[in-house]
């Protein structure tokens, strides 16, 4: 029997289990148990909203959103998000998820740190970004009832959360700092790493090799 959390299923299919297994495995508590609120806000969102949306397609978006913050998907080559999207399509692949619901997938975990864009896009995607900013940002704090966060936080708790993930984004970005420029990611950077210097769009369109 599913389990349902604020009166939300949460997906039982073999795809949904294995990515469940997955990230329980690679990630830390701190960084499981955002997903999964992820999930359910999101898909509270959505309820709220009225939208319709495949559950599994928005659990496995929910889920490996930060699998490239891990030890062990994280890359030096390529921002974050994208390593999440890259493992995730693998999985749908492996259970003969491909084409258009497979770039969903990608796309949700891919832009949900790109504010705004995503919202405009197919519902699992706009929703893998509202999951993210009402847990991290307390964007849409509100638009869900005390009961419904309650019933959420009670399953997946968030002592800490903020000092955490502020520390699992620092840990998982500082060695790639070049990929922060252009998105949100290069705060962290700026606050937490000693030294670091954001890439500046005015002077790279100044100082490019193009003759003036």
């Amino acid at each position: 029997m599913a389990e349902t959390i604020a009166g939300i299923a949460i997906p039982d299919s073999a795809l949904a289990r294995e990515t469940t297994e997955l990230v329980r495995e690679a990630a830390s508590d701190l960084v499981f148990n955002h997903s999964r609120r992820v999930y359910l806000f999101g898909a509270l969102r959505g309820q709220e909203q009225g939208l319709k949306y495949d559950p599994e397609l928005l659990y496995v978006g929910a889920m490996f959103h930060d699998i490239g913050l891990t030890e062990k998907y994280r890359r030096t080559d390529q921002r974050f998000e994208i390593d999440g999207a890259d493992e995730a399509r693998k999985m749908l692949a492996s259970h003969g998820v491909t084409g258009e619901a497979a770039d969903t997938v990608w796309a949700a975990i891919a832009l949900h740190t790109t504010p705004e864009i995503p919202l405009h896009m197919a519902p699992e995607i706009a929703l893998v970004t509202r999951g993210v900013e009402l847990d991290v940002l307390g964007i849409g704090y509100d638009a869900i009832t005390e009961q419904e966060r309650d019933a959420v936080t009670s399953v997946h708790p968030r002592p800490n959360f903020k000092e955490g993930i502020l520390a699992a984004f620092t840990e998982g970005i500082k060695d790639r700092p070049e990929t922060t420029f252009g998105n949100i990611k290069a705060d962290v950077l700026q606050h937490f790493v000693p030294g670091f210097q954001r890439m500046d769009f005015v002077e790279i369109i100044k100082q490019n090799s193009w003759p003036e």
